[in-house]
């Protein structure tokens, strides 16, 4: 059985935006392991829109960019959406009941799967389907954004923390409800 895992870079004030801050060289390098041991990602429409991004190899970009690239080429992508007639390589629409939906597709697939986004988690949350929250806290204010939970903060307990970097703490939680 899957594990549905929410985490995003966050400002200190609670923000996600992906064009304000950005992880520095050892944060990457772990994002790359995490993307090779994924059993894939689920998106909504917008996340998935920037993260096509990588389906496109950039003669600029570095060694780590490109292992980036490819570890998320590889894995499966489910996208959910209403607009989006169609998707890009190595992924597909989730049409339907999205309880439904990802409830089997919990059930089918084995390891974790990253859930992209604060509303699609948002969604998931109030479903119960969201198994592990990860923060991955920048010394960074914003004052304006995404905030990282689209709704009201769900019951949760902290699991672990460690640093990663120089600056970053990675804060996992689990549902309150959930046993360690």
């Amino acid at each position: 059985m899957a594990k549905l895992v929410f985490g995003m870079n966050q400002s200190l004030d609670g923000y996600v935006d992906h064009t304000a801050f950005a992880p520095d060289a050892t944060l990457f390098r772990y994002f790359i392991e995490e993307a090779k041991r994924q059993a894939g990602s689920i998106y909504g429409r917008r996340m998935y829109e920037i993260m096509r991004y990588w389906d496109d190899d950039d003669p600029g970009w570095d060694a780590e960019e490109h292992a980036f690239a490819a570890a998320w080429r590889g894995q499966p992508k489910w996208v959910v959406s209403r607009s989006l007639k169609s998707v890009g390589p190595n992924a597909r629409l989730v049409e339907g009941d999205l309880e439904r939906a990802i409830r089997a597709l919990k059930a089918e697939v084995d390891g974790e799967i990253e859930v992209a986004g604060p509303n699609l988690a948002h969604s998931l949350t109030q479903l119960g389907l969201i198994d592990e929250y990860r923060i991955y806290l920048h010394p960074v204010v914003l004052g304006h954004g995404s905030p990282f939970f689209a709704g009201p903060r769900p019951p949760l307990r902290l699991a672990t923390h460690d640093r990663i970097g120089a600056d970053v703490l990675r804060l996992v939680y689990l549902p309150a409800r959930s046993a360690m």
